[in-house]
Order: C-alpha cells, then structure tokens, then sequence
C-alpha cells in the first residue's frame, strides 16, 4: 500500500497545556532517554558532528562551511523522528528494534518531512541572508576588521546596536521555526496528514496555550544553550531529553479522535 492509498487521519482536537505538564513532560523524556539511552546519543550525535563540524572547518573553506549550514535545516528533522518514534514505541510497549526504528526513519524522506525540511531551510537561508544585510547596514562603512580575531568593532555603539537587533530577529525566527514544528513533526509521524495542515495546527496550537508554549520554547533555548557552550558536548544530553519530552507534550496537547 502507498502513501496515496492510505486514509487520511481525522484531525485532531487542540487541548490545552499547564505548566505543570512541561516540567511533567522535561521528567517523562527524561526517563525515555535513560530507558533508551542508545538511541538518544545516536540521534543526538548527528547535531552534535554537525555543530563540532562547522567550528572545525577552517574559515578559508567556504563551500565546506556552506554545505553542513544548509544541509543541517534538511536532514534535522530526521533525527528528531527517531527520538520521537522511539517514545512513541516506549509508549506503546513496543519493541525497540534498531532496524525498524532507522527503518522508520528513512520511510519519512518519501511521506510530508522533506516538506517541513524545505521549509526550514527556506526560513534559514532568510535569517542568513538579514543577519549578513544587518551586518553590512551596520559595520560595511566601518574600517576592514577581522571579528573573529577581534572584537573591538563589536563593542562600539554601532556594533552593539546591530548585535541587539540581531538577537531579536534570531528570537523571532527561532520562535517562528518553533512554532511551525513543535506538534507538527510528531504528527506527522504518527498521523496522515499533509504538512500544511500540520504546521497550521501546530501554530494554532501555540496560540491557544501560547504562554505555557512560550515558557516552553524559552527552555528549549536556554537547554539549547547550555548545551552548546562545552563544544556542543552538553546537547548529547540536552537533545534527547527536549526531543522525547516534546512527544510527551505533543501527546498531552492533542487529542486524537477515533
């Protein structure tokens, strides 16, 4: 049976979050990982390659530099399918067999996350793209300095100013990623629904329980955060346990009708 034949899933009734089930969701995944350590770092290791990658690649090498940047946003959402379908089968009692799960894994290049993987993209080529434009507005007409060996420039009004706005932009596009994907990625894993409709419920998902969601998206990013300082190291631990929880809160905030 294709992907055409099967039927499509009904669409799912939007509940509404506390703040108590994101700590309840941080605990559940968090057990998921110890339950199913392997697969966690498994998953996990792939940003963690792709993060220590892109520090090692030697600023020279432009095209190596651009090749991990954009091929992160596509294969990314693979990974995070697997942390989900390994809570999925903990769930479910099923078994946790490597091939089924990979197998899982790779069926999905053929079904809607490509879809949510060009989306990505095209959002990061856009934050590039006005962070490099922010940058020339606010330091083009400045005196040629290395930044990466020095960081006088940055320290100046001008650089100050820029870096603020950056920051901004990037919590705005980061949330909006955010947004787009947080229930719309475990469903469509578990369900038959196109990626518009997904990323639809996902946003109004966000609006309705937007504080709790919120709350939720600044522990990501502080989680996110921590992990990368110790040379990304932290996220193989930090990535399973916010993949798996986020099951838990897709699983919490949607309910599904028979």
């Amino acid at each position: 049976m294709t992907e055409t034949d099967l039927e499509p899933s009904p669409i799912p009734e939007i509940g509404r979050l506390t703040l108590h089930e994101i700590w309840a969701s941080l605990r559940a995944g968090a057990y998921d990982f110890r339950r199913a350590p392997a697969f966690g770092l498994f998953f996990s290791g792939f940003y963690v390659l792709v993060g220590v990658g892109l520090i090692l690649v030697d600023a020279g090498t432009f095209v190596w530099t651009l090749v991990l940047s954009l091929g992160f946003p596509l294969v990314a959402p693979f990974a995070a399918v697997g942390l989900y379908d390994v809570s999925r089968r903990l769930e479910a009692d099923e078994p946790l067999v490597w091939s089924e799960i990979l197998g899982v894994v790779i069926r999905e290049k053929d079904r809607q996350i490509p879809w949510m993987g060009a989306i990505i993209l095209i959002v990061f080529l856009f934050w590039s793209f006005f962070a490099h434009m922010l940058f020339a507005l606010f330091m083009g007409l400045s005196t040629l300095t290395n930044i990466s060996t020095s960081y006088e420039a940055l320290l100046t009004p001008t650089g100050l100013t820029m870096m603020g706005l950056q920051v901004v932009a990037g919590a705005a596009v980061a949330f909006l990623v955010f947004s787009a994907t947080v229930v719309s990625l475990p469903l469509l894993l578990e369900k038959e629904i196109d990626f518009v409709s997904a990323m639809l419920i996902s946003f109004k998902t966000v609006e309705q329980n937007f504080p709790v969601m919120l709350t939720w998206a600044a522990v990501i990013a502080v989680a996110l955060f921590l992990g990368m300082l110790p040379v990304f190291l932290g996220l193989l631990l930090a990535l399973p346990i916010l993949g798996h929880a986020t099951w838990h809160i897709y699983r919490r905030v949607l309910y599904h009708p028979l």
